[in-house]
């Protein structure tokens, strides 16, 4: 597995960098923080995620150990692969990002392109414990309760029906926790609170 590389950048093009190591020319997607570091002719290093598909074996670089924490902690996501988490990294500093996502920012997460509502609210509920900083208010809002770990079953069926993470929690809010998970949906459908 690649974690690092280090050449000469002989291509700089928007999201990408073509970086020559010993002859050898290697495609490397980036995130707009680390190309404004990086210098066409000069020799770079940078740390590397490794992607291996059957259609594809793709590089994604980053010029600091923050950003690519980041990066694979988007990518641990529920649907958010390596080109939807380089497009968050895209709207702004790695500390931008992590405080959209303790804040609950879902605006700025959508900014980014290929994220939606869902998205968004999937991120903030997944990761606003994770980002190293204390979730806030808005963060709280869109995961419902205080309190609530955001890994209900029940929730996440609503969310399949077109429930928005919100709109899913506040059909459930009432409805017995011990229930099975079928129950508890089919009496949250019953409250007519979709939007």
């Amino acid at each position: 597995m690649i974690v690092s590389i280090e050449g000469i950048v002989d291509e700089k093009n928007p999201g990408r960098i073509v970086i020559n190591v010993h002859g050898l020319g290697y495609e490397v997607f980036v995130n707009d923080a680390s190309l404004s570091n990086i210098e066409k002719g000069k020799t770079t290093k940078l740390l590397v995620y490794e992607q291996i598909k059957e259609d594809a074996h793709d590089l994604f670089g980053f010029v600091t150990a923050s950003e690519k924490e980041l990066f694979e902690k988007l990518l641990s996501v529920k649907n958010v692969g390596p080109k939807v988490a380089m497009a968050v990294l895209n709207i702004g500093s790695a500390e931008v990002v992590r405080q959209a996502i303790a804040g609950g920012d879902t605006k700025l997460l959508q900014s980014a392109k290929g994220v939606g509502r869902r998205a968004a609210e999937q991120i903030v509920v997944e990761l606003r414990d994770k980002v190293g900083l204390i979730a806030t208010a808005g963060a709280e809002a869109v995961v419902g309760r205080s309190g609530d770990n955001g890994s209900d079953d029940a929730v996440d069926a609503l969310m399949s029906l077109g429930y928005s993470i919100y709109d899913a929690k506040q059909a459930l809010t009432g409805v017995d926790p011990s229930l099975s998970i079928e129950d508890r949906v089919t009496l949250a459908l019953k409250g007519g609170n979709k939007k």
